[in-house]
């Protein structure tokens, strides 16, 4: 049976964490950024199948960091797999590039998986490109390139675009890469410009192509979690119930069932790490819904939640929105706090964690995302919040659990968030202040959802 006449090649790496989309680690924390990797990675191969079977052409894996087993058993044994070789990113290229033609192909590809607008369609048109042309990039915003193509003829008479000396990474390598080929002898054909995803700048337009995808739910809730095999249960049968809506538990390392509560009952897990930015930020990089809802995993949503969410982003001028708090103990000490939190909600738009915050997509990588910083990271999400809009009070009230107040005092536990609060406004450093708070508030410390 002759080779096909074209080889797609997909370059990527195993989704471990610490080793991939290493610059949003930052935001994501290593487990968020690998989860993201892995996403990418899986929309890239849904482009490139299509392509691939549209044209007749073969598909091969050229990937680093796991063995051909690992690869097969995350992306499919129907694959061609190939480890990458090589030295610097031009010399593992090149390899590649080298492994396509000796396989008998007379045109190939190479794309990584950073550019999710590089759709079936785009695959196609550099295909038929090289038709007419030895060489066809994809150029990426940033100043590199997404793709690659190159004829076996072009590959044999020299690949200068790939020689030692490239400033990989850098806004230049495109534009030093077509001039080597220059001096060479030929010239290269460009495709559309795409964008990738290196930066957290990047994650809005790359969260928006991502999210192009029929029968996708229209709310994800994410919810942060350590130990809390107590409480889960309650808070997902609150969940239950919409076939619209997705849930995403970021785990930050529990020691109790949590992981297992969760799967069972239908929830999507990601392995995370402390502090709880990392694990709202890495959900909600993991989630599929146009809105995203950041709920503490001790705290039950009211009935019919899916439309009091929709009906408050639909107001004029609201950025955000969150729930009523409710507090599910007796005692009237309690509702002192439930209505002391709802008035600074309704009056000033400060919502804390508990209240179960909820905005557009679109809206939270726009602004940002959660900072990551130890304490505190609502409060000042919230602060850049009501800059764009209002922060809506949704007129039902969670029902979030009281053990915090009853484990510390009602004034003990008041006196604490407000002195947090009033020290971060004056500037200290919010590290500080999780270590004052471990010391003051923690005997063995509290609960990575409660504060």
């Amino acid at each position: 049976m002759s080779a096909p006449p074209e080889v797609l090649i997909l370059f990527t790496r195993a989704p471990r964490p610490g080793a991939v989309k290493t610059r949003l680690i930052p935001l994501l924390g290593p487990s968020g950024a690998a989860a993201l990797h892995r996403r990418l990675t899986e929309h890239a191969l849904g482009a490139a199948r299509e392509a691939a079977a549209r044209r007749g052409a073969r598909l091969a894996v050229v990937h680093d960091g796991a063995g051909r087993e690992e690869m097969a058993a995350w992306l499919g044994g129907d694959l061609v797999f190939h480890p990458q070789a090589g030295g610097d990113l031009g010399g593992r290229m090149r390899a590649a590039f080298a492994f396509a033609f000796a396989a008998g192909a007379e045109r190939a590809v190479l794309i990584g998986t950073d550019a999710p607008g590089l759709d079936a369609a785009a695959l196609e048109e550099a295909f038929e490109r090289l038709r007419g042309e030895e060489i066809v990039f994809a150029p990426a915003a940033d100043g590199g390139y997404a793709l690659v193509g190159m004829t076996a003829r072009a590959f044999r008479a020299g690949t200068p675009h790939f020689d030692p000396g490239m400033p990989w990474g850098t806004e230049g390598v495109l534009a030093l890469s077509l001039g080597r080929l220059r001096d060479r002898w030929r010239t290269a054909g460009l495709l559309p410009t795409v964008a990738d995803v290196d930066r957290p700048a990047d994650l809005p337009a790359a969260f928006a192509l991502l999210g192009r995808k029929p029968g996708r739910p229209a709310i994800s809730v994410v919810l942060p979690a350590r130990d809390e095999a107590g409480l889960l249960p309650g808070t997902i049968a609150s969940l239950a119930g919409h076939a619209e809506v997705e849930a995403v538990l970021v785990d930050g390392g529990s020691r109790d069932e949590t992981r297992e509560i969760a799967a069972r009952g239908g929830l999507r897990v990601l392995p995370g790490e402390p502090p709880r930015a990392w694990q709202l930020n890495a959900g909600a990089a993991l989630a599929e819904g146009e809105v995203l809802l950041f709920l503490h995993a001790d705290t039950r949503l009211p009935p019919g939640y899916p439309g009091i969410v929709r009906r408050a982003l639909a107001a004029p001028g609201v950025a955000a929105g969150a729930f009523r708090l409710g507090i599910d103990a007796r005692g009237k000490g309690l509702r002192l706090v439930e209505r002391g939190a709802n008035l600074r909600s309704r009056l000033f738009g400060l919502p804390y964690g508990d209240q179960g915050l909820f905005l557009r997509r679109e809206v939270f990588w726009q602004e940002g995302a959660f900072p990551p910083i130890p304490l505190l990271e609502d409060f000042a999400f919230v602060r850049r919040l009501r800059r764009r809009g209002r922060i809506a009070l949704a007129p039902a009230a969670v029902a979030t659990s009281a053990r915090r107040w009853l484990r510390l005092g009602l004034m003990r536990t008041w006196l604490t968030n407000q002195a947090l609060v009033a020290a971060f406004l004056a500037g200290i450093p919010p590290r500080r202040l999780a270590a004052c708070y471990r010391r003051g508030t923690e005997p063995q410390a509290l609960p990575a959802t409660g504060r």
